[in-house]
């Protein structure tokens, strides 16, 4: 099957574009509450590079399966830069977090990911957002930073730093991937990224292999199936096609809506305490993600 064969629609097809996005949102929604869930049983540096070396091992499946050509020398340096965002970065600082926070208290620092996005998208996408975008996306992000501050020190302040820094690397491979999934395709810029980390990944999964899995309980195991099929693999195929359709920074917003999916699946599947305030912050977002929508434009 020829690269040209699973090619992006055109970039102005926006219904497309937010629908692709969306399902990846709702997919991404279930990835806090699922390595919250694996960290109870579970090693974070195991749960980050075991995800990692099996979706690997279906991104390879997948590429040779379709027999799609090698990236080319300048392609290497974007796909390192993606893996080192979202197929390393993001995982592992967010798995440390949430051995110092909740789940439903890491989720709403996913509100802070459209700006991220959209910041990069700037940077390394050359989209020109107007300015009452960014009205709507700083408003959306101060909610979440006025939220994390209002927790008081007692939350964890190392928790809520590693959540910051996996928001920032985050929305770098986010941008990045958008970027060159308009000349690969969506699904192959992840697949390459993962096969790019999987001869450093597979190999750490054996080193970090707990002891004893006797404890281990089929909870764990199933939130590490979720995180490595899903939110790794299949939840990008949707998220880099979308945003390669309607615009980094404008379709990235759609993030803001992850919280609200997100806490209430912590609610549900975790018991977590979701408060009033928690509840407002996540109504303010998805306010601001229509607003940002409204007033976003393409390059």
């Amino acid at each position: 099957m020829s690269n040209a064969s699973v090619s992006l629609a055109p970039p102005d097809n926006s219904t497309n574009a937010w629908i692709n996005g969306l399902l990846g949102v709702v997919i991404f929604s279930g990835s806090l509450p699922a390595t919250r869930i694996a960290v109870m049983d579970l090693p974070p540096l195991f749960v980050t590079v075991s995800r990692a070396g099996i979706a690997g091992l279906m991104a390879l499946a997948a590429l040779l399966y379709f027999k799609e050509k090698r990236p080319s020398k300048q392609q290497l340096w974007p796909l390192t830069i993606v893996a080192i965002g979202v197929v390393v970065g993001f995982p592992l600082l967010s798995a440390l977090a949430l051995k110092y926070i909740t789940s439903a208290h890491s989720i709403v620092f996913v509100g802070m990911l459209p700006l991220s996005t959209a910041l990069f998208g700037v940077l390394r996408g050359g989209e020109r957002p107007p300015t009452a975008f960014w009205v709507f996306a700083v408003l959306g992000s101060l909610l979440v930073i006025g939220f994390a501050v209002a927790q008081g020190i007692s939350a964890s302040p190392i928790g809520d730093i590693l959540m910051l820094l996996a928001v920032i690397v985050c929305g770098l491979g986010y941008a990045e991937g958008a970027k060159l999934s308009k000349i690969m395709g969506g699904w192959q810029v992840i697949s390459w990224a993962l096969v790019l980390s999987l001869p450093v990944m597979l190999p750490l999964t054996f080193v970090f292999l707990p002891d004893s899995l006797s404890s281990v309980g089929a909870s764990a195991w199933g939130a590490l199936a979720y995180v490595s099929v899903f939110s790794m693999f299949i939840g990008f195929i949707f998220w880099y096609r979308g945003l390669a359709q309607g615009g980094i920074a404008s379709v990235g917003q759609l993030q803001l809506l992850q919280p609200l999916f997100g806490l209430a699946l912590a609610a549900t599947l975790l018991h977590e305490h979701v408060g009033i305030g928690m509840l407002a912050v996540t109504i303010g977002v998805i306010l601001c993600v229509f607003g940002s929508k409204k007033y976003s434009a393409r390059k």
